[in-house]
């Protein structure tokens, strides 16, 4: 199974970096094939769901691919970071009946949650499928050591609960969407 991991700002200095990185090493000990997708390698400055654009055609090959995503991303002023919105919505189509997974990133206590929220709120109207799970990455500039690595252990176990739940939706709506396509 293919799941890209989506670090969701191109913000210099972005500490979301090391969270990302994180749930990346965490996919590939489960044996998941991943890779990290930076939204700066997909910076656009108009919202364009044509698909004809070289950076949209290069995203709409990972997720025609993928079984299922994650996104990893801060939350700036409630909500999630503008670039990655507009990369988003330059595709549709092949985002319909993936299951996605959110962590959310914040300086505070509160993991991103609003972040996570409106996430799950705009990859419905992508027929996306949000899971219930989530992992938040709360006081992050406290989080990880110098060397990338995470103090907390529990941290882990969060990504596995997220993790066994995103693999469950990814088999079963795989299996759908290979039946809608024997179909056609």
């Amino acid at each position: 199974m293919y799941m890209p991991v989506i670090l969701g700002t191109a913000r210099e200095g972005r500490q979301s970096e090391k969270a990302a990185k994180f749930v990346l090493v965490e996919l590939e000990k489960a044996g998941l094939e991943t890779e990290l997708v930076d939204v700066r390698d997909f910076l656009i400055g108009h919202t364009d769901n044509t698909g004809t654009t070289e950076l949209a055609r290069k995203w709409a090959e990972k997720m025609k691919r993928a079984d299922g995503l994650i996104i990893v991303s801060p939350e700036y002023n409630h909500s999630f970071p503008g670039e990655l919105k507009l990369m988003l919505d330059a595709l549709y189509q092949e985002y319909m009946n993936k299951p996605i997974g959110i962590c959310g990133v914040s300086a505070g206590p509160l993991g991103g949650a609003r972040a996570v929220e409106q996430l799950r709120l705009v990859s419905v109207e992508f027929h996306l499928v949000p899971i219930r799970e989530a992992v938040y990455f709360s006081e992050i500039n406290e989080l990880f050591e110098e060397n990338g690595e995470i103090k907390d252990a529990a941290y882990s176990n969060r990504v596995k609960k997220l993790l066994d739940e995103l693999i469950w939706y990814a088999k079963a709506l795989k299996t759908e969407r290979e039946k809608e396509y024997r179909k056609e």
